[in-house]
């Protein structure tokens, strides 16, 4: 028999838990109400028709947002196992009003800076029901806890029994809302508050005959007895804003407490299996667990799911639990289908326990104008939204690849990061881009956002761009702007980023900004050209800019820079370097006189060492110095009357790991034997604060070089014949020739260093 109480059913649930959906509908079942209340925002009422549409699938979120602030939002996430959803679904089938009861959002959004205050001064004392509740039950997992006494013990059966276990399970919450008052949740005093009114007026239009589908935590201050004026006083004063509500997509991974989500929980893709799963669900489990590591080439066999089962059941068994858990079936499947490794257990985790499925709305479902424009191209175009990464590869060539690089370059200019460019693993030309693509929830957030800019996705990213320019305080934020704007093919936003970059390169007096600002217009010029975009305007603007840039280096670069400023200067030069290259083709002798800055560079002794090696090698790079000069400016560079540090800083400027300098060196024994020389007659007290350096210049090179490097330094004069040190005398410490002997007597040390535990040398 029935122990509920008179008056409305209360159905004291957790979020997204699979065992508390089917005991709401087999309770709602049972009691038949006339009216079901679901915690959420009345806001979402006129929604909620589209919850019986054909195209809702779950996960979704009811989105609320302030009208005038898209970006002030929240979500009020919904799976198919999930007990509102199942409430909403039954009224639905069963043709009786359903409503939502929670403070409207309207007054939440509006005091979400005051309730994050809140949050912040009670984090200390937040009271976790299910945690208080599984430590006193003697286990030290909520999740476990959870499972065992509601996920396994088949409440979704007679209606009788869930009752039952409401009712059982609002007792707990009375206790322990009697020891620990809000616990902590000070905003839900008001969130109940208004629940209660609602539900007053739910009892003057159905009597006691509807149910109420609340958070479990909720249901004794729902059952409390107060006064209509205790509550009004709770609620007066409320601050209040303009919503917008709509349905958005939802996905099982933003479902995960890890993903950030308050509600969260562990495994929804877990959660999900229990909850359709109706019969078997262990073994059903592990054989989705082996189709996964099959289709990752992993041999899986019936015999491993079968012997997987027994161990899940044995351990259940041995632990006093009802049924496997999801700790048990990891285990087993850990042990018997991944051979004890933890790398296919992360893959299983990460695809089936949390997973990656995607929900949808219908097209019925209110969006602002921007994101019925998005979702008419992405439908043009066959570009899916998915939750599961991907990547897209884009031959610009082809009308349809340029068109979806468009549209993701135009969403990334919004803000819309749906899209990310990254290397490609093939063609690096620049007819060729890849992106990793995800359709992430919040998204749907920067849609709305970024609707205040255009009703389309064209209109929208060019009013952006125009107003990202008048807002621009550096000339480096310009010369970013106009490379997305024509990667973007934002053509009618040109003008105004012209504008704007052309007074703050008027303006702007400080080469290094000059020199950061230089590449990314050279790469808009290239842009243009493989997009069929004009940037004659731009290239006007980048050549005036690398004639200022050559005309003020040279004093910049002699300024008494530290070593942190001349290092970001040698960036500088290498950027302009690969810039001009980009603009020379104007036949306007720029790469001339850019080479004649380089000279100038590379033979003033007053530039630091770092800029001046790296002059050398560009020009020598270039064709434009030869190696009898070259070797000319290193003897200089690397003489002994030069500062040590400064020696290794034209090194490093020269020969740098990235740049190649290891090749150079292996077939230029010139040069590799006064670098040599230099190194090994480098002061002790001086060795010690140039090794850093040396360290960051060799340290680079691929292991090949350095073997032959040293393979050509170990072989001595005879194996670098045009080498400076084979004509003079041996450095200070060293003998002319190599001592046999000598070098035998280190031999037995040298080996007891470099032996492996058992006694075996490891090299």
């Amino acid at each position: 028999m029935s122990t509920a109480r008179p008056g409305p059913l209360l159905l004291g649930v957790r979020h997204h838990g699979p065992g508390s959906a089917r005991a709401v509908r087999s309770a709602l079942e049972a009691a038949r109400p006339a009216a079901v209340l679901i915690e959420g925002p009345p806001e979402g009422d006129a929604l909620l028709e589209l919850a019986a549409d054909p195209g809702m699938r779950p996960p979704v979120a009811l989105l609320a947002h302030a009208a005038d602030d898209p970006g002030r939002a929240a979500f009020w996430p919904l799976a198919d196992f999930s007990p509102e959803w199942v409430a909403i679904r039954w009224a639905q089938e069963a043709g009786v009003p359903v409503r939502f009861m929670d403070l409207p959002a309207a007054h939440s959004l509006a005091a979400a800076g005051e309730a994050d205050a809140d949050h912040a001064e009670t984090d200390a004392v937040r009271v976790d029901p299910l945690a208080v509740l599984a430590e006193t039950a003697g286990y030290d997992d909520p999740e476990r806890w959870w499972e065992d006494v509601v996920e396994h013990r088949g409440t979704g059966g007679a209606g009788e029994e869930a009752l039952g276990a409401f009712e059982a399970l609002g007792e707990a919450m009375a206790a322990l809302r009697e020891t620990y008052g809000d616990g902590g949740h000070r905003r839900d005093l008001v969130r109940e508050a208004y629940m209660r009114q609602r539900m007053r007026a739910a009892r003057r239009e159905f009597g006691d005959g509807y149910a109420v589908v609340c958070g479990a935590w909720h249901v004794p201050a729902l059952r409390a007895k107060t006064t209509v004026a205790a509550d009004r006083a709770l609620l007066t004063g409320l601050a209040k804003v303009k919503v917008e509500t709509t349905w958005v997509p939802w996905t099982h991974r933003r479902l995960a407490r890890a993903g950030g989500y308050g509600a969260g929980i562990t495994s929804p893709g877990w959660y999900a299996h229990l909850f359709s799963a109706r019969d078997r669900p262990v073994e059903r489990w592990l054989t989705k667990v082996a189709g996964l590591l099959r289709e990752e080439d992993r041999q899986v066999s019936s015999a491993h799911v079968i012997e997987a089962v027994r161990l899940a059941e044995t351990l259940a068994a041995m632990r006093g639990r009802p049924l496997p858990g999801l700790t048990e079936t990891l285990e087993a499947v850990r042990a018997v289908m991944c051979d004890g490794s933890d790398v296919p257990l992360a893959l299983i985790e990460d695809r089936l326990v949390v997973g990656d499925v995607l929900g949808g709305v219908p097209d019925a479902a209110p969006v602002v104008p921007l994101q019925r424009d998005l979702t008419r191209q992405q439908k043009s175009l066959r570009l899916k939204a998915e939750a599961q990464e991907r990547e897209l590869e884009l031959d610009l060539r082809k009308d349809t690849d340029a068109a979806k690089s468009l549209l993701l370059h135009r969403l990334r200019l919004l803000g819309i990061g749906w899209g990310t460019p990254t290397a490609s693993r093939g063609s690096t030309g620049t007819f060729r881009e890849t992106w990793r693509l995800r359709w992430e929830p919040e998204l749907s957030v920067r849609v709305a956002e970024a609707g205040i800019w255009g009703t389309t996705v064209l209109a929208a990213a060019t009013a952006k761009a125009e107003a990202d320019a008048a807002g621009a305080e550096e000339l480096g934020e310009v010369t970013a702007l106009a490379e997305r704007c024509l990667l973007a093919g934002l053509s009618e936003a040109l003008p105004a980023v012209l504008r704007a970059l052309a007074d703050r390169a008027a303006l702007d007096t400080d080469v290094a900004r000059l020199a950061k600002a230089l590449p990314a217009l050279a790469r808009s010029l290239r842009y243009g050209d493989v997009r069929g975009t004009d940037a004659t305007a731009l290239g006007a603007v980048a050549a005036g800019l690398a004639e200022r840039i050559c005309v003020a280096l040279p004093p910049a670069c002699a300024a008494g820079l530290d070593a942190d400023a001349a290092a970001e200067l040698r960036g500088h030069v290498d950027g302009v370097h690969t810039a001009v290259g980009l603009l020379a083709d104007s036949g306007d002798g720029l790469r001339e006189r850019w080479s004649a800055v380089l000279r100038t560079l590379a033979g003033r002794d007053t530039v630091p060492g770092v800029i001046r090696g790296r002059a050398a090698r560009l020009l020598l790079d270039d064709g434009r110095l030869q190696a009898e000069e070259t070797a000319r400016l290193m003897g200089l560079a690397l003489s002994p009357a030069a500062p040590p540090a400064d020696a290794a800083g034209w090194i490093e400027g020269f020969a740098g790991g990235s740049s190649g300098g290891g090749t150079l060196l292996v077939h230029d024994d010139r040069l590799l034997g006064l670098i040599d020389s230099w190194l090994t007659g480098v002061p002790e007290r001086a060795f010690t604060d140039v090794l850093p350096l040396l360290r960051r210049t060799f340290g680079a090179y691929e292991p090949g070089v350095k073997r032959t490097l040293g393979e050509l330094v170990r072989r001595g004069p005879a194996a670098s014949a045009g080498a400076a040190r084979a004509t003079g005398p041996a450095p200070e410490g060293f003998a002319p020739d190599l001592d046999p002997e000598r070098a035998d007597a280190v031999t037995e040390l040298v080996r007891m260093l470099l032996a492996s535990p058992d006694g075996v040398a490891a090299a």
